[in-house]
């Protein structure tokens, strides 16, 4: 015979139903889900207003992990050579100012050269799409004017304005010789950065950070290398093509393509349209025709040859997902903010790769290799090796 001290440990009466949750286990489930998404939207909204208010230090450091990652493997190739570290950093550096110095003074000196022409040539093609096509080459028209408009008007603005001028010149510069000292340091102290996180990191979670830490710095530099050797060959193979088509301003068409191929998809379908109407004004409908197929076969050579064979390895990103990372970027901070969107979100995929692999294999084993070594016995090579 039960009496009431048997109900009590039941928690209900005979005959009544358990207590049921308010809601079902279904959607519990979704509303913590929304809220771990909304907690991690707040976290990358303050990351990205941080990034934004602090961009004077913030950029240069970006920019040195580009410089890092591009010239790397020169001076892991010095160290080998038994170089003494800082010398080898100062060396990689200095090869850094050549090259980008170098490919800088070329694209400029190409666009300024030609750049006059090619916006006559737009204006001209403008003129003809007007005739067949109304509103578009009206558009096509008032882009090109208020192009050269707006380049007018920013010299005579420096020119009377010449404080204002020299403030923005000095930010330049301050902000490429910090990128350039940061890019020294992190060459050169990179074993330096392995032993520190082994030690600020937690036991047992220092081999996945120096992993994680590895695999998105490898991808920054898959992305760097393969992306300025296929903006060479892109730019070569355009330029020549010109050249044989007899279009006018070849050369700096040829060194807009080349800075367009940083910018994936975009960047690319931008330089291309530019050189076809190019052709179109000046050598009329067939040339047109042939400086597209020139195009198209480039394109087509970099999205089923260069690509798979020289960024399969360490850049793996969907279409979609750099498209959003372009405009994330350009809305962010504009060209540099396009230009910096995809290396990020290369370095940020690897580390997600990383820990898709992690938590795969378990979180609570560690795969044996290199990267599990004590602190101690971390390699002396860069981050990236």
């Amino acid at each position: 015979m039960r009496n009431d001290s048997d109900q009590d440990r039941s928690g209900a009466e005979p005959g009544r139903p358990p207590h049921s949750p308010l809601l079902p286990i279904e959607a519990r489930r979704a509303a913590a889900w929304c809220a771990a998404g909304l907690l991690v939207a707040a976290v990358l909204a303050l990351g990205v207003w941080l990034c934004v208010e602090l961009s004077a230090a913030v950029t240069p450091v970006l920019l040195a992990l580009l410089g890092s990652g591009l010239l790397g493997p020169v001076y892991r190739r010095l160290v080998k050579m038994r170089l003494n570290r800082s010398l080898a950093a100062g060396l990689t550096c200095a090869l850094l100012v050549i090259v980008v110095g170098g490919a800088g003074y070329v694209v400029v000196s190409a666009l300024v050269d030609t750049g006059d022409q090619i916006v006559t040539s737009l204006k001209s093609a403008a003129e003809d799409l007007t005739r067949h096509f109304g509103v578009a080459g009206n558009s096509l028209s008032d882009l090109a004017t208020n192009a050269k408009t707006l380049v007018t008007k920013f010299g005579s603005t420096a020119a009377s304005g010449l404080l204002a001028g020299v403030s923005i010149v000095g930010q330049f510069i301050a902000a490429a010789v910090l990128a350039l000292l940061l890019t020294f340091f992190f060459l050169r102290d990179s074993d330096k950065a392995v032993r520190a996180l082994h030690d600020w990191a937690p036991r047992n979670s220092a081999p996945q950070l120096e992993r994680m830490a590895r695999r998105g710095f490898q991808s920054i530099e898959g992305f760097m290398r393969g992306t300025t050797f296929i903006a060479l060959i892109d730019a070569v193979c355009i330029t020549v093509g010109l050249l044989v088509l007899k279009v006018p301003g070849a050369l700096g068409l040829g060194a807009l393509v080349f800075v367009g191929a940083y910018i994936p998809y975009l960047g690319a379908f931008i330089s291309g349209a530019v050189a076809i109407l190019v052709a179109f004004a000046d050598r009329g409908l067939v040339i047109a025709l042939w400086a597209l197929g020139v195009v198209l076969a480039v394109q087509v050579l970099e999205g089923h040859v260069l690509q798979p064979m020289i960024q399969s390895r360490t850049v793996q990103m969907h279409p979609a997902v750099v498209m959003l990372a372009i405009t994330a970027g350009a809305s962010v901070a504009g060209i540099l903010g396009m230009l910096l969107s995809v290396p990020l979100t290369a370095a940020v995929s690897g580390v997600l790769h990383e820990l898709r692999k992690h938590y795969a294999a378990g979180s609570g084993t560690d795969s044996s290799g290199p990267d599990d070594a004590a602190p101690g016995d971390s390699p002396t090579a860069p981050a990236s090796s």
